[in-house]
């Protein structure tokens, strides 16, 4: 993850986690979509907004944010421990039904995308399923923050994600949102699922 962006967040924590988000109208098609009970992981969990919907569903949450500031926020409202890690830190091998990565993944710099979906595959168990949302465009900048975006098409992603492991696309969609400096953004969103080899 970008360093700039990183220090934004951790220097940002309590009003970041303050913002009022609208709520994920996409979170509960998701958790329809895996066992009962199953285990996710949440990347870029912010302040637990929806790590503490997976845990009022029932289900078993790892949750994770790259700032451990962000992270002490998070453990607080959820209850339990949230770990300070980055996504190049995950290690973990089908381990996972499912992994949410809700508006962090965008952060992550073009040309390293690939190795951490790549992970993110090895860390999903067989057909377990992952949801990302990235910015979308053709090329990568800084918003009036300093955050580093990379702006995707949905070519782009197509090939970037083939590219890390077999997977099958479950929905695709687009939609505007309310960025935190208040500028709007056009979403992708993208569920796919995974193919084992």
């Amino acid at each position: 993850m970008d360093e700039i962006t990183l220090t934004f967040y951790r220097e940002n924590a309590a009003a970041y986690a303050g913002w009022k988000k609208a709520p994920s109208t996409r979170l509960m098609a998701f958790l329809a979509l895996l066992p009962q009970g199953g285990a996710i992981l949440e990347l870029g969990c912010g302040a637990g907004h929806h790590s503490a919907v997976m845990l009022a569903e029932g289900f078993a949450v790892r949750a994770t944010d790259g700032s451990p500031e962000m992270a002490a926020i998070a453990s607080q409202r959820l209850g339990q421990p949230v770990e300070a890690m980055r996504f190049d830190q995950l290690d973990a091998q089908a381990a996972y039904d499912g992994v949410w990565a809700s508006a962090c993944l965008l952060h992550v710099p073009r040309d390293e995308l690939s190795g951490i979906l790549a992970r993110i595959h090895r860390a999903l168990k067989p057909s377990g399923v992952f949801y990302a949302s990235y910015k979308m465009g053709e090329s990568d900048g800084r918003d009036s923050l300093g955050r580093y975006y990379s702006y995707v098409s949905p070519e782009w992603l197509a090939a970037t994600y083939a590219s890390a492991g077999p997977w099958t696309t479950l929905s695709s969609d687009t939609n505007v949102i309310q960025s935190f400096d208040e500028t709007p953004a056009n979403m992708l969103n993208l569920v796919v699922r995974k193919v084992s080899a």
